[in-house]
């Protein structure tokens, strides 16, 4: 089953043209990596699918409804957990209310959902990063960019969402944090989330990605599974630059 489908996107920041034509999908409970160096497309494809940046054409369908014309809290409430690369943690907020901002607009997805129970989002969010409980009484300034990114991460999944955006989740960690960060991507799917992340590096996403999608100079040069990618010529001269 497609969770998500994007179907030839064309997005432009300012006068640049920076996608042309990107087309993928995310289908149910599964993890889709998209992989570029950095400017090649990949935080626009993300801010694309969230409504941040809007499309000059093309079309985004999530779970058979269109989206392309809605404004990006409307698609959080259709059930889209977004994690930004910056992370997006409110500095002068603690992060149990930064935590609750997401927990109040899941309240509509759960609506939306022809009143299914709703799994309670504290206790997911903190089965995925047990972490974060100690942090709640924290400012987001009194954050390391570790916790920032946990923070980011269980605040989209209080949204109890069933699409997960993650933008860059392991840039910037030291090896051993990224290993507890693919713990946690995989724990999200075992909860039956599918989850597109954007991410620099093969080696990492091959680790987590169930396929993945290439990037360059925003158009998709290859779509298939991490060891085809590999061995793909044209892939590894595109990531190498």
């Amino acid at each position: 089953m497609i969770v998500l489908e994007v179907k030839a996107i064309h997005t432009y920041r300012g006068p640049a043209h920076i996608l042309n034509g990107v087309s993928l999908r995310v289908d149910r409970q599964e993890v889709v990596c998209l992989v570029g160096r950095n400017g090649a497309g990949k935080t626009t494809t993300i801010e694309s699918i969230m409504g941040f940046l809007a499309l000059q054409a093309g079309q985004i369908v999530f779970a058979d409804e269109d989206l392309t014309r809605l404004a990006p809290h409307e698609r959080a409430k259709r059930g889209i957990g977004y994690s930004p690369e910056d992370c997006g943690v409110f500095p002068e907020l603690s992060v149990d209310d930064n935590l609750m901002i997401s927990r109040w607009l899941g309240d509509e997805v759960s609506r939306r959902r022809d009143g299914a129970v709703r799994p309670d989002p504290q206790t997911q969010a903190f089965a995925v990063f047990p972490e974060v409980r100690d942090l709640l009484q924290r400012q987001g300034m009194q954050l390391s960019g570790g916790q920032r990114k946990m923070v980011a991460i269980a605040r989209a999944m209080m949204l109890s969402p069933s699409l997960l955006l993650l933008d860059e989740a392991f840039e910037g960690l030291a090896p051993v944090v990224v290993n507890r960060f693919t713990e946690a991507v995989m724990k999200i799917k075992a909860m039956g989330v599918s989850i597109l992340m954007a991410e620099s590096h093969l080696a990492a996403a091959s680790r987590i990605a169930d396929r993945l999608y290439v990037i360059d100079r925003g158009e998709i040069i290859f779509r298939g599974s991490p060891s085809d990618a590999r061995g793909d010529e044209r892939v590894m001269k595109a990531l190498r630059g």
